[in-house]
């Protein structure tokens, strides 16, 4: 048995259950849903057939012998997840992955490598000159995922350079932070395209003002799922929900391929997102699952993209 297939076998049977589980509670979901009349009945068990962007990958080293790219590559075809916004630690993974499939894969820049990491890379002197180096290189459309903690007098150069980069080429920053955080990023230019990692972490009502007050801000799901699902009871919450509903074009899903575990959790982590989506009403569910991405990204994304590279 090679390390890839002992690896993904210990946790082969939770990602059936799930499977098995979604597809006989998604409909009764449906039904039981009363909310969201105004915008067209919940999608349901249909939510199977949309295509998924994944707003969240990352391919890191580590990952490369467990899951190469042809691993991957199958992992998205089983889980309908047609496209992905991928970043790595480092850089080279994600374009191993860009390479690979180039029809399936968005780069993003993430800045780790040599041991800079989440901490650390605002401090770097010189990571500014690294980020511009592999923007030329390659097609990234954004810089990220960046984790930004707090501001202070070291670090402040940094990210004021790195928000003028994303403003000067009119690309994406992907930033893992909280509200406080975006807001100060903000304060470097109002016109920064702000791709929200995991809404920062922040309850529903914070993530909504953030929304009303800054209309480049995104956010994207990924880490939210048990959360939105009422923490395990299988249910969207109506908090979220109405969010949800309210911003549907400023909202995309995601897996957050951090560790080995999540790429062995990957169609479990879909399922996850598409029982999200199945108690949305049609309309909002697939500008979630992939048109918001199509509009930010310029792709077209068909599952007649599954298959192929």
């Amino acid at each position: 048995m090679t390390p890839d297939v002992a690896f993904r076998s210990t946790n082969a049977w939770r990602r059936r259950f799930y499977t098995l589980a979604f597809c006989l509670v998604a409909p009764a979901m449906a039904l039981a849903d009363g909310s969201g009349h105004d915008h067209g009945p919940p999608i349901g068990d249909a939510v199977m057939e949309l295509p998924i962007f994944d707003a969240h990958v990352h391919y890191k080293d580590e990952a490369w012998p467990f899951f190469p790219e042809k691993t991957v590559l199958e992992l998205m075809d089983k889980s309908g997840v047609a496209m992905a916004l991928v970043s790595s630690a480092p850089d080279a993974g994600t374009i191993k992955l860009w390479q690979y499939a180039p029809g399936r894969i968005v780069p993003e820049m993430q800045p780790y490598h040599s041991g800079i990491g989440q901490t650390s890379w605002s401090y770097v002197p010189g990571l500014a000159d690294y980020i511009v180096e592999r923007l030329d290189r390659y097609p990234h459309v954004g810089i990220g995922e960046i984790h930004i903690y707090f501001q202070d007098a070291k670090n402040r150069g940094m990210l004021e350079r790195v928000a003028d980069i994303a403003l000067e080429r009119d690309i994406y920053l992907h930033i893992h932070a909280n509200h406080e955080e975006i807001r100060a990023m903000y304060a470097f230019g109002a016109d920064l395209k702000i791709i929200w990692a995991h809404g920062g972490f922040d309850p529903p009502q914070i993530i909504e003002a953030m929304l009303d007050e800054f209309p480049t801000l995104h956010a994207e799901l990924s880490y939210r799922e048990h959360e939105t699902l009422g923490n395990g009871a299988g249910k969207l919450n109506p908090v979220w929900k109405a969010l949800l509903i309210k911003h549907a074009d400023r909202f995309m899903v995601g897996t957050d391929t951090w560790s080995n575990e999540q790429w062995a959790d990957y169609e479990f982590l879909v399922l996850r997102n598409r029982a999200i989506l199945s108690e949305l009403p049609r309309p909002v569910a697939e500008a979630i699952a992939y048109k918001n991405a199509e509009r930010l990204f310029g792709r077209k994304i068909t599952r007649d993209l599954i298959g192929t590279r």
